[in-house]
C-alpha cells in the first residue's frame, strides 16, 4: 500500500499551491515575502520527496492603512503569479482569508500573514505532514513562543483554551493564520461561511483530520501590531458565539446552579428564621442575593441577544465581504 507521498511521486505529480495574504500593513513586508515565495514559484521537492509548486499568490487588500496598494500594483506588474484582490473596505483578516480563498485554483492553499513572522520554507514540511497523516489541514505550530508582547501571547493562549473546551477538541489549541488547506475543503467553506463566522472554527465543521507542524516564528518587521487589546478581545467574543450552543447550555447550568444556591440561601433563611438567629430585620441579604441573580440574569440575556443579532445578521443576508476592482482609495477624488 503506497502512502500517500509515493503515490504522488508515482504518478509524476506536482502538487500546485495557492498562497493567501491578507494586506492591511504591507507597504515594507510585501516584497520580502515575495522574495522569499518566488523560488518556490518554479517548483521544488519537499523533505519527503513531494514535487510542488507555489502556483499563485493572492494578496487581498483589507483596506489597507499605508501605502499597500501600490506596492501589490508594482508586485503584480513584477510576477506573473501575483493576483491582487480588492476588498471595498476593512472586513477584517478572517473575511479576506475566506476571499483569497474563494478565488484560488490550487491542490492546496497556504495561509500566512503579511509580516514576515511565518517563513516559507516550512510550507514543504507542512505539504508532508499532510500526504503523510492524510490531513485536510495543517497547522504550523510554533516552536517558540510567538515575538509578541506577554499580554497578546498570554491572550492567545486563553482563546486556544476556551476554543478547545467549548468544541472538545485538543486540535484548536494550537490553531494559527499558518495553515495549509485542502484545495476543495478550503473553496467549499468559503463559499458557504457567513459573516460573524471565526474561520478556524469554521474550520472544524468540515475537516475531519488536523495535522501539526514544527515552524519557528519569526520577529514582525519593523512595524505595530494590528490587534490592540480591545481588538484581541473583539476575536475571542466572537470565536465563543462560532462554537455553536454551548455557552447557551452553559448560561442553563448557571440557572441551575443558581436555583441550587437559591435553595440553600432560603433554607438558611428559614433555620435562622425558626432559631431567632435574626433579631433585627435587614436588607443586606436581600441586597447581595438580587444583585447575584440580576447580574446572572442580565448576562444570560446578553449571551442571548448575540446569538440573536448574529442570526438576524446572517438572515438579513450581509455579505462577508464585498470585492471590487480597484483598491478603494483609487475611487477617491484626487484633492
Amino acid at each position: 500500500m503506497l502512502t500517500p507521498i509515493e503515490a504522488t511521486i508515482q504518478e509524476a505529480t506536482t502538487l500546485e499551491l495557492s498562497v493567501v495574504v491578507p494586506v492591511y500593513q504591507g507597504e515594507r513586508t510585501l516584497p520580502m515575502l515575495l522574495a522569499e515565495l518566488t523560488p518556490l514559484c518554479a517548483g521544488t521537492v519537499s523533505p519527503g520527496g513531494c514535487p510542488f509548486r507555489i502556483a499563485e499568490v493572492i494578496l487581498v487588500h483589507d483596506g489597507a492603512i499605508d501605502g499597500s496598494a501600490k506596492v501589490m500594483q508594482e508586485l503584480a506588474q513584477a510576477h506573473p503569479q501575483i493576483r491582487n484582490l480588492w476588498l471595498a473596505r476593512n472586513y477584517g483578516q478572517h473575511p479576506a482569508t475566506l476571499a483569497g480563498m474563494a478565488s484560488s485554483t490550487g491542490d492546496w492553499i497556504v495561509t500566512m500573514d503579511e509580516d514576515a513572522q511565518h517563513d516559507p520554507a516550512a510550507i514543504a514540511g507542512m505539504l508532508d505532514v499532510a500526504l503523510e497523516q492524510n490531513c485536510q489541514l495543517v497547522y504550523g505550530r510554533g516552536r517558540n513562543l510567538p515575538p509578541h508582547a506577554f499580554w497578546r501571547n498570554l491572550s492567545s493562549r486563553l482563546a486556544h483554551g476556551i476554543a478547545s473546551l467549548l468544541l472538545g477538541n485538543q486540535d484548536l489549541r494550537g490553531f494559527s493564520s499558518f495553515r495549509l488547506i485542502h484545495g476543495e475543503v478550503a473553496r467549499s467553506l468559503a463559499a458557504y461561511c457567513g459573516p460573524g463566522v471565526y474561520l478556524d472554527i469554521a474550520l472544524t465543521w468540515v475537516v475531519g483530520r488536523t495535522g501539526h507542524c514544527p515552524v519557528v516564528l519569526r520577529q514582525e518587521c519593523g512595524r505595530p501590531s494590528g490587534y490592540s487589546f480591545s481588538r484581541l478581545l473583539s476575536h475571542l467574543w466572537r470565536m465563543v458565539l462560532t462554537v455553536g450552543t454551548r455557552p447557551l447550555r452553559i448560561i442553563a447550568l448557571l440557572g441551575s446552579l443558581s436555583i441550587l444556591s437559591a435553595l440553600g440561601i432560603s433554607a438558611w433563611v428559614l433555620y435562622a428564621k425558626i432559631a431567632h438567629r435574626v433579631p433585627i430585620q435587614g436588607w443586606t441579604s436581600l441586597i447581595i442575593a438580587v444583585s447575584l441573580f440580576s447580574g446572572m440574569i442580565l448576562f444570560s440575556l446578553g449571551v442571548i441577544a448575540e446569538y440573536l443579532a448574529l442570526a438576524l445578521t446572517m438572515a438579513m443576508g450581509k455579505p462577508l465581504y464585498l470585492l471590487v476592482s480597484r483598491p478603494p482609495e483609487a475611487h477617491r477624488p484626487s484633492r
